[in-house]
């Protein structure tokens, strides 16, 4: 692999643009004081490709045509009112001031947001109130208030291992977890189960979003 471009995009606002991250031989780093405003956003690099420095997304349009493994970065930037399509995973999003002592972790934020069009699979929500998001439906679920609701959660019997594994890691989560979502496929292919024997059990519980 040869040497790395770095692309930085700091102190600036722009505005109803298309705003491209796709170079694979660049590393982006957003921020600080960027401003992007009813912007398209296309992000086409991998997770260690794409730094976000307290970035604010307002009113974007946020594309992700290459999946994105494992991103914490979002915990860095403040969204407002954007709407997300394509496939992220491992990915957090909101307010988690715990993560780092960096200032920019201080601006993290997530309201008025439409994940409909996406696919989320081990994604966390931080310190944000849920009901502004729109979550996607299935075959991705949510569970809202996964620390306090493992218990309930465990009260019944789970296809595979998700009662066993899943369920208890709910407990472990940071303190500002408001929200987990999963992609019903791929957990019940860890879990050694089906979306349809998860469906199931998920469908007993009226505060899961599906």
């Amino acid at each position: 692999m040869g040497w790395l471009e770095n692309v930085i995009i700091e102190n600036r606002e722009i505005e109803d643009e298309r705003f491209e991250v796709t170079d694979k031989d660049s590393l982006y780093f957003l921020g600080p004081n960027l401003t992007l405003r009813q912007c398209k956003v296309v992000l086409k690099v991998s997770a260690r490709r794409l730094h976000i420095l307290g970035a604010r997304f307002i009113d974007c349009a946020i594309e992700v045509k290459q999946e994105l493994k494992n991103h914490q970065d979002w915990i860095r930037a403040a969204l407002t009112g954007c709407r997300f399509k394509g496939r992220l995973s491992g990915c957090d999003f909101g307010h988690w001031p715990e993560y780092g002592s960096d200032p920019e972790y201080q601006h993290g934020a997530i309201k008025d947001c439409d994940f409909t069009e996406a696919r989320l699979d081990g994604c966390r929500f931080h310190g944000c109130d849920i009901r502004t998001l729109r979550f996607p439906r299935w075959p991705c679920f949510t569970v809202p208030d996964p620390i306090r609701r493992a218990t309930e959660l465990s009260s019944v019997k789970w296809p595979g291992l998700f009662g066993e594994i899943t369920v208890p890691n709910m407990r472990k989560q940071p303190p500002s977890t408001v929200a987990l979502t999963y992609y019903a496929p791929s957990v019940a292919k860890r879990m050694e189960t089906t979306p349809e024997g998860l469906r199931a059990v998920i469908e007993k519980f009226d505060f899961i979003i599906y």
